[in-house]
């Protein structure tokens, strides 16, 4: 086994030292931590339509904003208040404050929710 070069190795720490303190100023510089959901975004002649994985969040809760032409979309996910006392053996989904922002074509949008197959579906009609 060959020792590791001391240029490479110095060279990684400090790639790992950028990556850790990205993800902590992401996460602070923030006024409240919160998590992306994963979306998917289509696009047809007649409106965009955006699906995101929010399991168990009712589209009534999620809030949807156009502002300077970027879409927010955020809400909380938590746990429903019977499982709140339950043991957990395994919390993989995301729970907290949510927030995903998305830049729009340029146009006008109304915006409606519902849900569809698991996600919160936005459709976003051109007008």
């Amino acid at each position: 086994m060959q020792p590791k070069n001391p240029l490479d190795w110095m060279l990684s720490e400090a790639l790992d030292s950028l990556t850790r303190a990205d993800r902590l100023r992401q996460q602070f510089g923030r006024q409240e931590a919160c998590w992306e959901p994963p979306i998917d975004v289509l696009e047809t002649e007649r409106e965009l339509l955006i699906l995101v994985a929010l399991p168990g969040v009712n589209p009534d809760n999620v809030e949807t904003v156009i502002h300077d032409g970027v879409l927010v979309i955020s809400g909380q996910r938590t746990l429903p208040s019977e499982l709140r006392n339950a043991r957990i053996h395994r919390l993989e989904l995301p729970q907290g404050r949510f927030e995903r922002r998305i830049a729009l074509p340029l146009g006008r949008y109304a915006i409606s929710r519902f849900v569809m197959d698991g996600c919160v579906a936005l459709r976003l009609a051109k007008s």
